[in-house]
């Protein structure tokens, strides 16, 4: 039988109950194996039960005195309770001074007493009791959140003034530097807003006209890593010329904020080259422009776009690989049967093959092509080769050369490059 003798109005502090007739503190703490909580109990007197009832300061600190023996029993151990039962009197029933020595020898978790408002510069010299004079049961833990990320900063140096932390608090990174930046202006102190506002306008003044384009070789989410990191050197070297007094923490949150506008507009854009679309529109007939052409992967999947598809054939392919691209899938083929020719695309190796039918096989002997191996340096190349070829052929790929028709060549070339 378990009845509930005291309760507080936050449901995380320690409960008091009476089970078979003895009084005991029960608490949640800790997660078992399937991430649910874990409620640990241990035994009390009535002298620590009216103290618990009185005096909300010391029923907070004998809860984050327990915590960390909550979280020594793991997922499936038992609590050590005679541990907890020692620590009663020395917290409940002890003088002020005794308390706070006490606190100086055991662990104990700053977080419950942060967020129910405890004085965090006596808490943090020592004095416990004092600290908790102005202890509520009202928790907020965003207070202690804070706290934590605060302490995380001072550990590596870095110390925030009042702007940088406007700054961080502007893009929601105060608490958690890996969280997709936005922005939030209501989070920020209006004192300080336009100044805000002023390291922010720099920023996008600094990567006007900058974009990040995908990389479908990932994925069709994915952005080109390259045009991230030139977007970011660029913001972040503007932002420091301008505002020096800066910590690094509010320079990085602020050219991440610009990196994560950027790649969200560009995963918003519909996969299409303007220029290949405007060319597309204005060709009637008569160019170099394939009319049909075949895209295959290397596990054998196949594609058809012909000259008619609204879309481009560029943006088609692009698309194609974004949906098939894989760890184990990085080798893509475009092929014009009707002229013979084709290239191949070796993403895992960063090179492309164009290929050309010399002769065409007959009375049974095999074709005989030209195969000539070239190194790409980027998405952005990729994109360049693939437009030319769509455009003109392999003969338009001459330009984006050099090409090596001997393969230990190609080879050699490619160990250097790496090698850089």
């Amino acid at each position: 039988m378990r009845d509930i003798v005291f309760t507080r109005s936050s449901g995380w502090i320690p409960n008091v109950i009476r089970e078979d007739g003895e009084l005991k503190l029960t608490l949640g703490a800790g997660a078992d194996a399937n991430h649910e909580p874990r409620t640990f109990t241990f035994p009390i007197g009535e002298a620590h039960l009216a103290v618990i009832r009185e005096d909300l300061a010391r029923h907070l600190l004998l809860w984050s005195a327990v915590l960390p023996l909550c979280d020594a029993a793991g997922t499936r151990g038992r609590l050590d309770e005679n541990a907890a039962v020692a620590l009663l009197d020395p917290i409940l029933l002890a003088a002020p001074t005794d308390v706070d020595a006490l606190f100086q020898h055991i662990r104990w978790d700053r977080s419950p007493l942060i967020a129910h408002g405890a004085d965090i510069g006596l808490l943090e010299r020592g004095q416990v009791c004092a600290a908790m004079r102005a202890a509520t049961e009202t928790s907020n833990g965003k207070r202690a959140q804070e706290y934590h990320a605060d302490r995380r900063r001072a550990q590596r140096g870095a110390v925030l003034g009042p702007l940088d932390a406007a700054i961080l608090r502007y893009t929601g990174q105060y608490l958690h530097g890996a969280t997709v930046p936005r922005r939030i202006p209501d989070a920020v102190d209006p004192a300080l807003l336009p100044e805000v506002m002023r390291v922010i306008a720099t920023a996008e003044q600094a990567c006007a006209g900058i974009r990040i384009g995908r990389d479908p070789r990932r994925g069709n989410r994915a952005t080109d890593r390259r045009d991230w990191d030139r977007m970011e050197t660029t913001v972040r070297a503007a932002v420091r010329r301008a505002h020096p007094e800066l910590v690094d923490d509010a320079v990085r949150t602020v050219s991440f904020l610009m990196c994560s506008e950027a790649a969200e507009r560009s995963r918003s854009t519909p996969v299409e080259d303007d220029e290949e679309a405007a060319d597309h529109r204005a060709d009637v007939g008569g160019s170099a422009r394939k009319t049909a052409l075949s895209f295959t992967d290397d596990k054998g999947v196949e594609k058809k776009w012909l000259r008619e598809n609204p879309r481009t054939a560029t943006a088609e392919f692009w698309e194609f690989v974004g949906d098939r691209s894989a760890a184990d899938n990085e080798v893509f083929t475009i092929e014009d049967e009707e002229m013979g020719e084709g290239i191949q695309l070796h993403f895992y190796a960063d090179s492309i093959a164009r290929v050309t039918t010399l002769r065409e096989g007959r009375g049974g002997s095999d074709p005989e092509y030209r195969v000539e191996y070239g190194l790409v340096d980027g998405i952005g190349a990729y994109r360049t080769l693939v437009s030319a070829f769509v455009r003109g052929g392999c003969a338009a790929l001459e330009q984006h050369g050099p090409w090596m028709s001997d393969v230990a060549e190609f080879e050699r070339a490619r160990r250097r490059r790496d090698a850089r």
